[in-house]
Parts: structure tokens; sequence; C-alpha cells
């Protein structure tokens, strides 16, 4: 018999020593690999006779866990994507660190901390979803009532020093009145509402507008990125989600070596290194090279989300990415979930829902970002052979019909002055769609703005260091 070990990561970040500890008291309890979950959380299996060894070992360094349980949610963010996928926002590492600090308990229910700027972490697959606003240190906050698909948006804006014990008062209001809020159809908003705010200590003064949805793009989290000032970040991903404890050990003992402080987890069921070296990248490369450890997915494999712990979810994924690659299906701006149990609460622009042994049915949102709320069935009742045609037909759907209007404005032609169409082109990598685009250069390989690409000879993606052969010719956009 074997035991899940789940650790909560709070934020989705631990630093290289205390990971390291960890990863010595899995293996001393038998452990071999180690995955990462949905909500940046870690898992590891244990026999039942190591399961009081690592028991004790886990009450001699005070690590919270649960054994064959997920009674405590972790609180997720966005601080992963902090200076590589978001820089504009005035929500960086100090204002992270600051909430998670104000956590003096371990939530039930599940807490979003994201950035309204990003999209690599997704805004509502929580209970409790508060997003950054225009405003500094304040967020809109989103309930998703527990077991329900219903929303409801609190009235004003949430002060960062208030979202700990916002939190707290709205999850012990819904335990206390589970007949009202937990896995009801509908729920009373104004009860809600009545319930939660008389129980709030200070007031919150700034009214709420809705959200404005960015649009989405899943940045490409794998392999080495240059960004900041001549660093680099390391995204790693495991198409079977093992990541073996020998490697992360190595990670964690490069990371103190280096003097890198952290490591991140991501929804994406991967890691990331941020504030790489240029002359450690090559001791970072020979511990990929020792456990063969490839960093060159596609970016069609990089964009799914499925269950935790879901050997049947995993194995479907496996199965539409084989199919889509033979296809040559274009799945780019678009992300997709697969759900074997209800109310799991994952999000996508395309959602595999399992309707019974065999049987699929397909949804997407309304306007294909997976950060919308409402879903549309498109077809019903598929057996597991036709999901794959149906999927490509719902792709093409999205380009041709969906997108169209989106795409005309960022694609329009500018004018000359004969008043005929003129066309600038670009270049996007195949494998991360960066663009490369003349008029700008790129600053991070240090080419000035005007230089021609069929003039580089040697020129690589300042993303993903794929070589110039692996770029394509597009429209740019105007």
């Amino acid at each position: 018999m074997e035991h899940i070990i789940k650790i909560n990561l709070m934020g989705g970040y631990v630093s290289a020593g205390d990971l390291y500890e960890i990863l010595l008291i899995a293996e001393s309890a038998g452990a071999r690999d180690l995955r990462f979950g949905n909500r940046q959380q870690l898992y590891f299996t244990v026999k039942h006779s190591d399961l009081e060894t690592l028991e004790m070992e886990m009450l001699r360094v005070n690590i919270p866990y649960e054994v064959d349980a997920d009674e405590h949610a972790n609180i997720i963010s966005s601080y992963v994507g902090d200076t590589i996928f978001s820089n504009e926002s005035w929500l960086k590492e100090g204002v992270y660190r600051d909430i998670f600090d104000l956590f003096n308990y371990q939530p039930k229910l599940k807490i979003n901390l994201v950035d309204q700027q990003q999209t690599f972490v997704p805004f509502f697959s929580g209970n409790l979803n508060f997003i950054s606003s225009d405003i500094s240190n304040y967020w809109h906050f989103y309930i998703r009532f527990p077991k329900s698909n219903q929303f409801y948006r609190w009235p004003s804006l949430v002060y960062s020093d208030d979202i700990a014990v916002l939190a707290k008062i709205t999850e012990d209001v819904v335990f206390a009145q589970k007949e009202y809020f937990f896995d009801q159809p509908k729920v009373n908003e104004l009860f809600f509402y009545k319930l939660v705010s008389s129980k709030i200590p200070t007031s919150l003064s700034h009214r709420s507008e809705p959200l404005k949805l960015p649009d989405f793009y899943l940045p490409y989290y794998e392999g080495f990125n240059k960004y900041g000032n001549g660093q680099y970040w390391l995204g790693i991903y495991r198409r079977n989600e093992l990541f073996p404890l020998e490697f992360l050990k190595d990670v964690c003992t490069l990371c103190v070596k280096t003097r890198i402080g952290q490591i991140y987890t991501t929804p994406w069921k991967s890691i990331i290194i941020k504030g790489i070296e240029q002359a450690d990248r090559i001791e970072w490369g020979h511990i990929l090279d020792r456990y063969r450890l490839n960093v060159r997915h596609a970016a069609n494999e990089l964009n799914w989300q499925i269950e935790d712990l879901c050997a049947e979810g995993l194995s479907l994924k496996h199965r539409l990415v084989r199919e889509f690659e033979e296809a040559d299906i274009r799945t780019y701006r678009l992300s997709f979930a697969i759900k074997t149990q209800p109310k799991t609460g994952l999000l996508g622009s395309v959602v595999i829902k399992k309707r019974s042994p065999g049987t699929f049915d397909i949804q997407h949102t309304r306007d294909f970002n997976p950060n919308n709320k409402d879903l549309i069935v498109y077809r019903e009742a598929l057996e597991i052979e036709d999901l794959a045609p149906s999927l490509a037909e719902l792709c093409e759907y999205y380009y041709s019909v969906a997108a169209r209007d989106k795409v005309a404005a960022n694609f329009k032609k500018p004018k000359d002055d004969a008043g005929k169409s003129s066309q600038r082109l670009a270049y996007q990598c195949k494998n991360c769609l960066n663009i490369y685009d003349e008029q700008y250069g790129d600053g991070l390989n240090g080419i000035p703005a005007g230089t021609r690409f069929e003039s580089m000879d040697n020129y690589t993606c300042s993303v993903c260091e794929s070589p110039k052969d692996d770029f394509t010719i597009i429209q740019a956009v105007a």
C-alpha cells in the first residue's frame, strides 16, 4: 500500500535549502520521484511501511503536510512570473511576500493572488480570487462558491493588508453556513455580502469596477531564456510529470552554490529557476545532460491543464497531443483542460469533460479566453477517437471566425501615399513564438533597430535560443 504525501508551497515558491530538506526526507522514506500540481504544490508517494519514518522527520523539521488528503488548499500566485512574464505592474516581489506573511492559518478554500497584467497563472481557478487592480496595493475580489460555477464580484477593492483577514472571514462564513454557500446550485449573494461585511474590521471604500480581462497569451515557459541584465531563467517541464529526486537535489545544490535563493513552481506542473548568471549556465546545462532532460517540447504540448495525479487525463493528453502533431494543428493563444472529475475548477480556452466511460463533451469559453467564466457546449457524447477531429474543427473555428475581428484589428495594413496597402514583415520562432521585428531589433541580443533579419548569419532566438532557421515569415503588427 502506498500513501500520497502533499506539501503546499505558499505562493508557488520554496527556498533551495528547504526543498533540499524535503527531498532528503522523501528519499529516506523510499520516494524516488516528485510531482508538482496545478496549485503549485508538490506530491510524492511512500510505502505504508515507511510512513512512520516520514512522519517523524516531518515533525522534526516542522513541515506541514497531508497524507492521502487535500484538506488544506495551496495559495497560488503569479509571483513565479514576476520579472520574466510581468514587468509593468506595481505588483512586485515585496508585495507578494508581505501578503504571504499575513496568512497565519492554512486555508481550506483555494486562494489565488494574481497580477492582472499576466496570463501565465489563471485568474479564477480558486474559490477566493484576488486580482491586482490599476490602483497600487488594491485588488479585485471574485468569489467562486465551493463546488459550484457561481461567481460573485465583491463590490469594493481590497487593500493588500486586508487580504488575509478577508479570506479568513469569507472561509469561516462559507463553512459555518454550508447549507447556503457550499455545493449549492444557487447562492443568495446579498445574504453572503451582509454576513461577510458585518465581520470586516475595516471599511473597504474603493468601489470596484468590473475587471477587464487581458487577451490570453501563454508564454513559452521552458528552456533557457534571457531576461533583465543579462541573466537567464530556466524552465523545466516533464512530459510524465515526474521529477527525479536526484535531479532536484542537484538543482538545489547548484542553486545554493550560485546564490540562487528560490525555486518556483508553476500551475503547468513545471519549475522555474531565475537569476542564472551567464558564467553558470554551463553547469546548469551539465545537470540537464546528466539526467537526459529535454527542454525543447513543442508549444502545443505545454498549453494543457489536467487534474493532479490523474493517469487517465495524462494518457488522454498524450494521445491528443500526438494526434495534433500528426495533423499539424495550430493551437497558438489557446489552452486546453481535461476534466475526468466534476467540479475540479480547471480552466482552459477549450475544456474536454468526461461524460461517461469512453465518452466526452467539448466546451469552450465564449471568447476563447481561459479566464472567461462563461462556457459554451461545442460537442457532446463524443467517442475518444472522435475527440481530435472535433478539436481540430474547433481550432479552425477559432481562427476563422471567433478571432476574425481581433486579427483584422491587429494586422491591419497601413496605406502608402498612393492609397495602396503596403506590408511589413516580421519573423516568428516556431518553437516559442517569439517575434523578431526589424523595426525594433532585439535589445536582449544587442541588435539595434533597423537590422535586417537576412543580414544576420548566426542569429538565435532571444527567448529560447532556437537557430535562425527555426523562424518563419509573418506579417508584422502595424
